[in-house]
């Protein structure tokens, strides 16, 4: 009964008894087998992973001191398999990037649109002709996590700096023109401890909008898995479409398949602004259910706020911090003067500058006191012949206004006589008689009552209602025509 209910045979049954009796035995004898320790597994990690070269090693320790049990080949590949896990094993040959490869992830919750955003540089897997000169340029973006929609971009042709990073903020928050419908302000963006995402720039930048930035641990690609799936996206899908591509393959000698002429920087720019835009209105991520990121934008409710444009075109610009005064020859910066045709008259007006790192050839010039802004200035000794002759034509025009001005206040200071036959007193031209000056001001207090007039007052109708009786105010009142409204009020 006992076998059938275990499903055993009955000697197994017996033989079960038989230990209980004699060995005192109730349980399953543990089978002796090789245990690979953390001695062999640091031994292994010695040999990049290689199961054999570490069996050859304990061969050639056995022969050395005269013998000795040494496992099998089979039995340390069993042993590996069995205590040493996938990820540590491919550690081993590869680093962390191949061990990261067999781990488990999270996933986030899919939250709404301009919740949180993700940014990163990638550089372009082809060469492009940067003047003349062939080149790798980098790519700046700004992606939606929950909509996958890329909201800003920027493309520099040297390693990025906290310029790019500000164009692409730009762009990304504006939706004004060519930027939208996608961007506005986000809740959060999260980037990695890049030194250009973590400047004091982009901070100041993304603080006066009250937008925190997730600043992740380094080398940690996992923690914002939708910018770094957009990255490889552009290396499969737009970068190896381009003539250029580093990773073609190559004939003999590591020789390009054909030659092929670069693209400039221009038109790749102008490509990738075709890309991104097929991006987030046609291509269907698996992520989104089938729809297309634009479609998963404009499904989405949540309210988005946008950012003041002359906000957005100060703070996402370098601030310089000090109070300066326009003179003559403009505003100094950097030892160098810049001008502009806008600066005409304004000399001792104090302002404040602001600027795009490494573009010193232009700045941003805003008011000190009120912090409107002014305008662009230029560097005064490269300024163009079109800015040359835009000076010269704002003076010229500031000084025929004020030749105008005083032309016109020389002739209201003349005071003109009217021409005479006889010895009368002199009259002035252009008095006002006493006639003129009471029908002025009876016009003027007609237009003030006019103005203090209540808005909800309603006019009476030409024909008033039976229903309407005059005020009883206890005196006789004088006979009125029908038309006469003033004498009538609602009863």
């Amino acid at each position: 009964m006992v076998a059938d209910t275990l499903g055993v045979s009955d000697r197994t049954v017996r033989r079960w008894l038989v230990a209980a009796r004699e060995d005192g035995r109730l349980e399953r004898v543990v089978r002796r087998r090789f245990v690979f320790t953390s001695e062999l597994a640091r031994r292994l990690a010695f040999h990049r992973g290689s199961v054999a070269a570490l069996h050859r090693e304990l061969v050639a320790e056995a022969a050395a001191v005269g013998g000795g049990a040494v496992p099998s080949l089979a039995t340390l590949y069993r042993a590996a398999a069995r205590d040493v896990s996938a990820g540590l094993r491919a550690g081993m040959r590869g680093g962390e990037a191949a061990r990261r490869d067999h781990d488990v992830f999270l996933q986030r919750p899919a939250g709404h649109r301009n919740e949180v955003w993700e940014a990163d540089h990638v550089q372009v897997k082809a060469e492009v002709d940067i003047d003349g000169a062939p080149g790798r340029p980098w790519v700046t973006w700004f992606v939606d996590c929950a909509t996958r929609v890329i909201c800003g971009f920027a493309v520099t042709a040297q390693v990025p700096s906290r310029e790019s990073v500000l164009v692409a903020l730009r762009d990304a928050i504006s939706r004004e023109g060519e930027h939208g419908p996608f961007g506005g302000l986000p809740e959060a963006v999260r980037v990695d401890r890049g030194k250009d995402f973590l400047s004091r720039t982009v901070g100041e930048a993304l603080g006066a909008f009250a937008v925190p930035v997730v600043d992740l641990p380094g080398y940690s690609p996992h923690l914002k898995g939708t910018v770094e799936a957009l990255n490889k996206a552009a290396k499969q899908m737009f970068f190896a479409s381009l003539p250029g591509y580093t990773a073609a393959p190559r004939l003999k000698g590591r020789k390009p398949a054909a030659g092929q002429r670069l693209l400039p920087l221009e038109a790749f720019i102008e490509l990738l602004g075709q890309w991104v835009a097929w991006w987030n209105t046609e291509h269907r991520p698996r992520s989104l259910a089938g729809r297309t990121p634009a479609a998963a934008w404009e499904e989405d409710l949540t309210p988005i706020e946008d950012a003041e444009p002359g906000a957005l075109h100060m703070f996402t610009l370098e601030d310089d911090g000090r109070v300066r005064t326009l003179t003559g020859k403009g505003v100094r910066w950097r030892n160098r003067h810049y001008v502009d045709a806008w600066m005409t008259g304004q000399a001792g007006r104090k302002v404040r500058l602001r600027y795009m790192p490494h573009h010193e050839h232009e700045i941003e010039v805003y008011d000190a006191a009120t912090g409107r802004h002014l305008g662009s200035a230029y560097l005064s000794n490269r300024a163009s012949a079109e800015q040359i002759r835009e000076m010269k034509r704002a003076r010229a025009r500031e000084a025929d206004r004020l030749r105008r001005l005083l032309q016109a206040a020389e002739r209201d200071r003349a005071t003109r006589y009217a021409a005479a036959t006889r010895g009368t007193p002199a009259e002035v031209l252009g008095t006002v008689t006493e006639v003129e000056a009471e029908a002025g001001l009876r016009a003027a207090a007609a237009e003030d009552l006019a103005e203090v007039a209540l808005p909800g007052y309603l006019p009476l109708p030409a024909k008033l209602p039976a229903s309407w009786t005059a005020p009883d105010t206890g005196k006789p009142t004088a006979p009125c025509h029908e038309d006469d409204e003033s004498m009538f009020a609602p009863r």
